[in-house]
């Protein structure tokens, strides 16, 4: 018998997005009579306990009976209980410092740790994540903030709508100025900024015509591997062999940022990965960016000007071009910053309808079965113990 409890989120600020709707809750008991589900209570949850009453789940405090443990994003150290198997994002597997000590404690607690962001198909794809919907939000904060800063056009928050619906329907009307828009990345998060292109009109250019001209009305690139990426002695690109030596290969981002006055950033990074630029190339003449939406988020990473999370409430922050200083946003001589860690929570219901759907389809079943090689590749800790794929974490495993 599978018996899943989906606890409360626990992590400040409080996350407001849950793994399985009220809905698919009632689905899954009802089509698996080896699925239980109970429903640890919270105020934050986008929703409601009654809501999960309603669709004939147990709302408890008492998880006790459970044996998977089903949250988003990392458990609170004091709210980890012993001995359980926990499936959530922990952010460890980079050997993250600020998770260090959480890594410790279910270690110590002889957890199991399965983790979303290491679920992957067979040549490396992300099978579950928030992605799609972090590209919708960022990709709306993107445009936002440029509309701020020129004064060309007015956009709300996100957060303001009651769902993505109703979301689609605020851009109607919407006249954007010619502006010049370069979106990278491949996965679910430039998926969603794609979305956002297209619902607002901006039409897609090649790279070839967005370098060599300007345009009455706005356009966007999308630039993957073999438009960013060339490897130093080649000269090409392959991209089996780009992530497993990326350290090899000069990215190209500089023939673009001339041209650009949007960068919607979607890229997976790591620090073996060139940025798309460097310091230097921010406070050059010929850098026209002037609005950065890094959805990707990471700090310092492919666009070194992250400085850090913005906020759900201020999601943007200023760049000083020469100092490299924060400041306000949308001043003179510095480069707006939209970098927000949980962009997926101002549209929670959708992103929580769309993540469970994937729950469900690629993952659940395999655990309610007993397990299967996507599981085994996920398990960072079995029962406390490293397993052989994540060896590499032996030091950051000792106290």
């Amino acid at each position: 018998m599978l018996v899943i409890g989906l606890i409360r989120e626990g992590k400040i600020p409080a996350d407001n997005r849950v793994a399985l709707t009220p809905a698919q809750c009632k689905w899954l008991v009802r089509h698996f009579a080896d699925v239980q589900i109970i429903v640890q209570s919270s105020p934050h949850r986008c929703f409601s306990d009654e809501e999960y009453v309603q669709a004939g789940i147990t709302v408890s405090e008492d998880l006790t009976t459970c044996n998977l443990l089903v949250g988003i994003k990392e458990v609170p150290i004091n709210a980890l209980v012993a001995d359980k198997r926990y499936l959530f994002f922990s952010h460890t597997r980079k050997m993250q410092p600020y998770n260090r000590d959480l890594f410790h404690a279910l270690i110590e607690n002889r957890n199991t740790l399965i983790d979303y962001e290491c679920m992957e198909h067979n040549d490396g794809q992300r099978i579950i994540g928030f992605g799609f919907f972090a590209g919708i939000v960022g990709g709306h904060n993107g445009i936002m903030a440029y509309g701020n800063r020129t004064g060309a056009y007015h956009l709300g928050r996100v957060s303001e709508v009651k769902d993505y619906r109703e979301l689609i329907h605020t851009y109607f009307g919407l006249k954007l100025p010619p502006v010049k828009i370069a979106v990278t990345g491949s996965g679910r998060v430039a998926h969603g900024i794609l979305e956002i292109m297209n619902l607002m009109d901006v039409q897609e250019v090649e790279p070839d015509e967005y370098t060599a001209r300007n345009f009455d009305y706005p356009v966007y690139v999308h630039l993957k591997g073999n438009d960013l990426y060339l490897h130093k002695q080649t000269g090409k690109y392959n991209r089996e062999d780009f992530h497993l030596h990326a350290d090899e290969y000069a990215c190209r981002f500089h023939e673009y940022y001339p041209h650009t006055d949007i960068l919607m950033n979607g890229i997976y990074w790591d620090n073996m990965i060139p940025r798309l630029f460097e310091w230097p190339d921010l406070a050059s003449a010929d850098f026209r960016i002037r609005t950065i939406a890094d959805i990707s988020d990471d700090r310092g990473g492919s666009i070194p000007c992250n400085l850090g999370d913005g906020s759900m409430d201020a999601p943007v922050y200023g760049v000083d071009r020469i100092k490299g200083e924060k400041t306000a946003p949308y001043i003179d001589g510095s480069v707006d910053i939209m970098a927000v860690g949980n962009l997926p929570n101002e549209l929670p219901r959708d992103a929580s309808r769309y993540f469970g759907e994937q729950l469900i389809k690629y993952i659940l079943d395999d655990i309610r079965k007993g397990g299967s090689p996507t599981i085994e590749r996920a398990t960072i800790l079995d029962k406390g113990e490293l397993t052989p794929s994540f060896s590499y974490l032996a030091e950051y495993a000792k106290k």
